[in-house]
């Protein structure tokens, strides 16, 4: 359910725009704007910090206002980075212990960025439709997270 460009192109555009850039920020900021972008009928993409003790952080964002922390273990969010897992839902709402940042989110995909073995961060696309994201979108972000974890994270 990608637009007309293939998943693959998600990934390499995230990395050519991140290829010459050492800013963690300014490239997980241009990674959201690039999968806001670039995939149909989402409504939120971005990201959220892991700060201690254990509580994710608003970072970088494409989309309404969002909620500012979310508990590890709580939500969607909170459960990828808890269990270090990607959560693919296709009904929020169905989710226990969802938090609704945004009424009109249906369906989400979060993926945890690990690097050294602890989460950093997740990355959380939401949209209004539900059961918007195949299966091949959520290996997609996957692999969009994988990537971000190469990134340079010692600058937060």
């Amino acid at each position: 359910m990608f637009d007309l460009n293939s998943n693959s192109d998600l990934l390499l555009q995230c990395k050519a725009v991140t290829a010459d850039e050492p800013d963690l920020i300014a490239n997980l900021a241009n990674i959201s704007a690039i999968i806001f972008d670039g995939m149909a009928d989402i409504n939120w993409a971005g990201f959220y910090f892991a700060r201690k003790p254990d509580e994710l952080v608003l970072g970088p964002f494409q989309g309404k206002v969002a909620c500012v922390r979310i508990p590890f273990g709580k939500g969607v969010c909170g459960t990828a980075a808890a269990e270090k897992q990607l959560q693919h839902v296709d009904d929020v709402h169905q989710f226990s212990g969802h938090i609704a940042c945004d009424a009109a989110s249906n369906s989400e995909v979060v993926a945890p960025i690990i690097v050294n073995g602890e989460v950093v961060a997740v990355l959380d696309i939401d949209s209004p439709s539900v059961a918007r994201f195949s299966k091949e979108d959520a290996q997609q972000i996957g692999l969009i997270a994988d990537y971000c974890a190469q990134l340079d994270w010692t600058q937060l």
